[in-house]
């Protein structure tokens, strides 16, 4: 005989399907990304760790998924207790590093942009940080960290804008002199952004979609909580007969519907 009430098992049931299809669009996905950067050897051990991470995120939650969709349908105690320890522990990993990634959120702007500054002037840093520069000005179509003029007059190939451009104000601008051999007066078409207004648009983007993801899963955790913690306790409590209360009632006599009335008789004349 079913203890669970039947709504709430088959919102349960769905509520951890779609936790384990989102696990397994994670596994998919992880084993893709292994696929097309597999032939990369650049910093291969961050990639590895990566990797290991999406692997175990993707493995853990549709487990999860499929031990609450099992545990609701077999109305089994022990896997929903699993489950709801899970969800404790779940809610507090996310609420634990979400919190503090919310709070120093402000603060990236200005830590990057000290980092950023020790690299001034580009033309007098080394070659591994010119090659990240010069790659992030292709990228991004920009030109120096925080001015064009972060390069002095050495301003490299990589800030040149291509020549269907050139006619585009906002993306270019023309300078004068600005090159290797500015006795010469050329002028050049550069790109007219800095590059550290446009890496920090996109590194805060993404701060803000972890955050989301983070706290997202965290509420999420919490109904799990919930709907798993129902559910336990009308299996500790099942076919729980109902108290009824009962108010004593006191009868107290009301006057008679009527009442007959006794003459005497009549007075003589």
């Amino acid at each position: 005989m079913a203890q669970i009430n039947s709504c709430l098992k088959r919102t349960f049931i769905g509520f951890n399907l779609f936790f384990a299809l989102v696990g397994a669009i994670i596994l998919c996905l992880t084993v893709f990304a292994q696929i097309v950067t597999s032939d990369e050897d650049d910093d291969i051990e961050n990639r590895t760790y990566g990797l290991i991470c999406l692997y175990i995120m993707g493995a853990v939650t549709m487990l999860l998924g499929l031990l609450g969709a099992y545990g609701a349908y077999k109305e089994h105690k022990i896997s929903l207790i699993v489950f709801l320890v899970c969800m404790v522990i779940g809610s507090l990993v996310m609420i634990r590093s979400g919190i503090p990634t919310a709070v120093l959120r402000p603060q990236v702007e200005g830590f990057l942009e000290e980092k950023f500054s020790e690299l001034l002037p580009l033309n007098m840093a080394t070659i591994s940080q010119k090659h990240f520069v010069n790659n992030m000005q292709t990228s991004l179509h920009c030109c120096g960290l925080f001015s064009y003029t972060d390069w002095n007059e050495d301003i490299p190939s990589s800030c040149d804008c291509p020549s269907d451009l050139d006619e585009e104000s906002d993306t270019c601008k023309q300078v004068v002199g600005m090159n290797r051999y500015p006795f010469l007066k050329q002028s050049r078409s550069i790109y007219s952004k800095p590059c550290f207004p446009i890496l920090m648009h996109y590194v805060l983007l993404m701060a803000d979609i972890s955050l989301g993801v983070v706290f997202t899963l965290a509420a999420l955790a919490v109904l799990g909580m919930i709907l798993s913690s129902i559910m336990i306790h009308q299996l500790r409590h099942p076919n729980k007969t109902p108290v009824v209360y009962k108010v004593p009632t006191i009868f107290i006599p009301g006057p008679p519907k009527y009442q007959e009335l006794q003459n005497d008789l009549p007075p003589p004349y």
